[in-house]
């Protein structure tokens, strides 16, 4: 049996947890509140993870420290994620753990095509040139030996327990009601969506896996759909109709970025929602035998949050 050390008590952290824990595992999950994730089998502790002498102390036999954190304030990552991520870093390496992140697709950019494995990361926004230096950061001490390292990236979050942290999710609390809703960007363009409980079970597959370290893997996903259709999907999962969908783009976006800070840093990130936006996912599916969760139990995690 291993030790885990779950940093975070997120829509990913509590799926982590969940899986390790099925399969007897002994698990911590560390988040600032301590809040009970309600899992059986599972340590809850309260710590700031941004001290790296608390954080070790949590656990200090950990095998497998799981970066599953993600600062609440969209709007004050480049303030809150450098010391938090230097600590994890830090007490990954001073642990002896497998270093796990929970990784995304900003640091990739705008791109064209499919996005694989073995694009560069050039973000031009500051959200990914900083979420790409956090796994520069992990991979140079990967190089140098100081620990091992791993980092997963998914598309925008499905699933079960997603609530705000999605896209789709976020809307459908008015969608099911049959209130019109307004999504980012165009509505009709293919999308990539990963459920979170893939993205856990490709996280602990990867932290497991040593000759997988060193480099980044990409969530099995269902192929890419609109967002529109994600939304009529999961509504037709729990027997609603489609709503009108109105699209948030162009002159719409820039002046509400004027008066909401949340809508000017996703202004960054429009890129994202008016084109096509696919994540091949074909070396993580053949490297760890993962296959996405079927779709219609995708539409209906996400419609039951």
């Amino acid at each position: 049996m291993s030790r885990h050390l779950v940093v975070g008590a997120g829509p990913v952290g509590r799926q982590v947890a969940a899986l390790l824990a099925a399969t007897g595992e002994d698990v911590t999950v560390a988040t600032r509140s301590g809040r009970d994730t309600g899992l059986d089998r599972v340590r809850h502790v309260a710590v700031d993870a941004a001290d790296p002498d608390a954080l070790c102390a949590v656990d200090p036999n950990a095998d497998v420290l799981y970066n599953c954190a993600n600062p609440a304030d969209y709007t004050r990552w480049d303030e809150l994620w450098p010391p938090l991520a230097a600590s994890l870093l830090t007490s990954a390496e001073r642990l002896g753990a497998v270093y796990a992140i929970t990784g995304n697709l900003y640091p990739y950019g705008p791109v064209d095509g499919p996005m694989t494995e073995g694009l560069p990361d050039a973000a031009t926004d500051h959200k990914g040139r900083l979420r790409a230096q956090m796994w520069a950061d992990a991979l140079a001490a990967h190089r140098a030996g100081r620990l091992r390292a791993v980092e997963v990236r998914g598309s925008d979050y499905v699933g079960p327990g997603v609530g705000e942290n999605g896209h789709v999710s976020r809307v459908l609390p008015a969608a099911r009601q049959g209130r019109a809703v307004s999504m980012l960007g165009r509505t009709d363009q293919p999308h990539t969506f990963t459920d979170v409980r893939d993205v856990a079970r490709t996280l602990v597959a990867a932290a497991a896996d040593h000759d997988a370290h060193g480099r980044v893997w990409h969530v099995p996903s269902n192929p890419p759909v609109s967002q529109r259709q994600v939304l009529t999907d999961a509504l037709a999962a729990v027997g609603k109709p489609p709503v009108k969908v109105r699209e948030l783009r162009g002159a719409t976006v820039a002046v509400a970025s004027w008066f909401s800070p949340l809508v000017r840093e996703l202004r960054q990130l429009m890129y994202q929602w008016e084109r096509p936006y696919v994540l091949d996912s074909t070396a993580a599916r053949e490297r760890f035998g993962i296959a996405p969760t079927p779709w219609p139990e995708v539409c209906r995690g996400t419609a039951a949050d």
